[in-house]
Formats: C-alpha cells, structure tokens, sequence
C-alpha cells in the first residue's frame, strides 16, 4: 500500500475525483510539454455526465492555456473517470496522454504501472496487520509510523489543522452555495441553534452534525479541506474527532494518532476495492469515511484492535448499496447531508463495538471485499452519474 500522504490530501473542493485528480494529470502532463501552444482533453464516463456541475472544465482550464475541452458520454471506457489529453504545437500533436482519476484525487496513467507514490506498507489485510500488532503488543497508529517514518506525525497535523479550520470556518458562514440550486448553508444555524431543554445527547448531535455541514459546504463552496477518503466525504472524520477533542479534551497528538489508524483503514479499502464513487457508489466514500472515523474513536478511547476492527466492519456494512445519485451533479443533495447522518453512526458503531466484539462474525476484509462487489453490481446510473435515483426523480 501507497503512504497516507496519497490517501488524505489537502485540495479545493467540491470532488476529488473530478478537481483533484484533474488538476493533477493536468499539471504533470503540461509539465512534459510546456512548449504546447494548445491542448485539448476530451472527458468520458462519469467525468463527462458529471464533470460540469463537479467544475471540472473550470479546473482544467485553470491548468492548461487554449484548451478545448469536450463530453463524451458515449464512448464506453475501462474507468468511469476517463480523460484524454493531447498537446499540440505548430498543428502537430507532440505528446497525448489518458488518465483515469480513481478516487480521492489518485490518478493512473494508462500504460504506466506506478504514477504517484511508492508502496510504504508490505500488508494490505487487516486480519495480518492485526497479527503482526498484537505480537509486537503495539497499536496500529504504531504501525503506521513504523512504516512511514516519524515526518508522518507532521503531515497528518498539517491535515489536521486544515481539518479544524474547516470546521471553524464553515459555521461562520451563511448564504447560498453555489451552482444553481439554491441550497442553503446550514452548519451556522446547526452550531448556533439549542433545543428547548436540549439533553446532552440531543447536544451531541447537532454539534457533531453542525461540523459535518460545515466542511461538506466549504467544500461545496470550492474551499479548502482534506480528502478523508474523498471530497464529497469529507465532512465525516473531521466531526467526529473536532466534537470528540472538543468534548473530552483530546491532545492533537492524540488526534494525529486516530488519523493515522483512521489512514490506515481508508487506504485498506482503496487498496482492495475503491473509494470512488464513479466506481462502486457512495458506499465507497460516505462508507469508507464511515469506517475512518468510527476507527479514530475507538483509538481515542482505546479500545483493542479487535473492536476497532469490529467498529470499522459495522460502518461499512450498514452502508453497503448506497448509491452515488447527487443532484444536478453537484456535491450538495444528498451528500452534505450523508456526511452529517454518517458520522453519527461512526460514533454509534464504537459504542456497538466496545459491547458486542466477541459475538461478531463478519471481518473488516470480507466488508471490503463485499463492498466492491457490491459497487460493481450497481447499475451505472447509480454510481456518480446524476442519471438515477434522487437526481433523476427531482425537479426543481
């Protein structure tokens, strides 16, 4: 497995799949050919039904000067995140490329086995890595380090930090987001609001909720956030441990250990099925998010590896079939919201777990293996399409 620096990264929003990863095999390409006096990119699959209201023509025309950029809807591709691209100088086409924007703002360039990072992690099941902890008598936030080395502590506060300001940011602000369809920003009257008598449980929602909105629309918005797994999950992980350092006076070191076991579950499942939503359905970023952040709970309260593993397996197998149906293709409806209503049940499946770990049956890989077998069944237009489900019934 890759380093956790190619699981979480720090971009603009509003989709991994579609600015991120983009923006990336646009600036590496343009690097090979800075001479180009034109370029043009043609978009398939998912890129192309959705890529519009994603804003990734805006993204790509931010990278690469004279370009024409066309949808191809038709053409059927390997990933459902294709895109060509070719330079041209004097007339003549000098270099041309395709890429397939895999999730989470990965790319992979056809013909080329590797493109970004090199393989820190030598076990990519968490039955092995849970044998090779527990007989070493270390946690998996241990593993991690001693995989990727100590600057790992400094990149995952940098993640957390942006993270917070995420938050902070998001339930200041109020207004409209952009795009057309005239949603409004929440997360203010989520953070400001109290119930008559509100209990501590009630208290505990919409503040867990009200920071889930907050990042869900800053990156709606195209501000700044982590991929944790993706753009359109991103709000998942940071409520739940913004809340949880909020209420029971969590450390950043302590947080910055939860992220590195939360890194090490997203990048089992982006290993072994997908983290896209083109590819397998939201199950593969709400749910994956899901498994992130019910994981860092459980390392912060510390609970054995056993019941992490067990936490993670509930997040992801109450979400298996969710499809990826956004509206308009806009990250906004239903995904803000699914951010919110899915860090709620991270924090529910730890406390599941803590009780009920010895009475399991499923494991965490078998989810995962589940899963993606799952988002391949999937009907194409309920994988990031904006052609079924809610995006197909709603109408303005």
């Amino acid at each position: 497995m890759k380093s956790l620096k190619e699981l979480y990264r720090i971009g603009k929003g509003p989709s991994s799949s579609h600015t991120i990863g983009p923006e990336r095999a646009c600036n590496l390409f343009i690097s090979e050919y800075p001479n180009a006096e034109r370029f043009t990119v043609t978009l398939y699959g998912s890129l192309a039904k959705t890529g519009e209201g994603h804003g990734t023509g805006k993204v790509i025309e931010s990278v690469l000067p004279n370009v024409e950029i066309t949808y191809d809807t038709q053409l059927p591709v390997e990933h459902p995140n294709t895109m060509d691209i070719i330079a041209y100088q004097n007339e003549k086409r000098i270099g041309q490329v395709r890429v397939y924007s895999v999730g989470g703002g990965a790319i992979r360039i056809e013909g080329k086995a590797e493109t970004e990072g090199t393989t820190v992690y030598d076990m990519d099941k968490l039955t092995d890595i849970r044998v090779y902890c527990e007989e070493r008598g270390i946690r998996l936030y241990d593993y991690v380090f001693e995989k990727e080395g100590e600057e790992i502590k400094t990149f995952l506060a940098e993640v957390w930090q942006t993270m917070k300001a995420a938050v902070e940011r998001g339930v200041e602000v109020s207004g409209i987001l952009p795009g057309g369809l005239e949603v409004e920003r929440r997360a203010k009257v989520l953070y400001t609001g109290c119930a008559p008598e509100e209990s501590a449980e009630t208290r505990e929602n919409r503040l867990v909720c009200a920071y889930a909105f907050a990042v869900g629309e800053e990156n709606a918005a195209g501000g700044t956030i982590v991929t944790a797994p993706t753009c359109g999950a991103c709000g998942v992980v940071p409520a739940v441990l913004k809340y949880s350092q909020d209420r029971w006076g969590y450390t950043d070191e302590q947080i910055v250990c939860a992220l590195a076991t939360a890194g090490l579950i997203g990048n089992l499942i982006k290993t072994n099925a997908s983290i896209s939503g083109a590819e397998c359905g939201c199950q593969a970023e709400i749910g994956s998010a899901c498994c992130m952040a019910t994981a860092a709970l459980s390392e912060l309260r510390g609970m054995e590896l056993g019941q992490i593993e067990y936490a993670a397996e509930v997040a992801m197998e109450h979400h298996l079939g969710l499809t990826c149906d956004p509206i308009c293709g806009l990250v906004q409806i239903p995904c803000i919201e699914r951010n919110a209503v899915a860090a709620m049940r991270a924090i529910n499946a730890s406390s599941l777990a803590y009780f009920l770990t010895n009475s399991r049956k499923i494991s965490f890989d078998l989810v995962v293996q589940t899963m993606y077998e799952t988002g391949k069944d999937l009907k194409k237009s309920y994988r990031e399409t904006a052609e079924g489900g809610l995006a197909k019934l709603y109408k303005k």
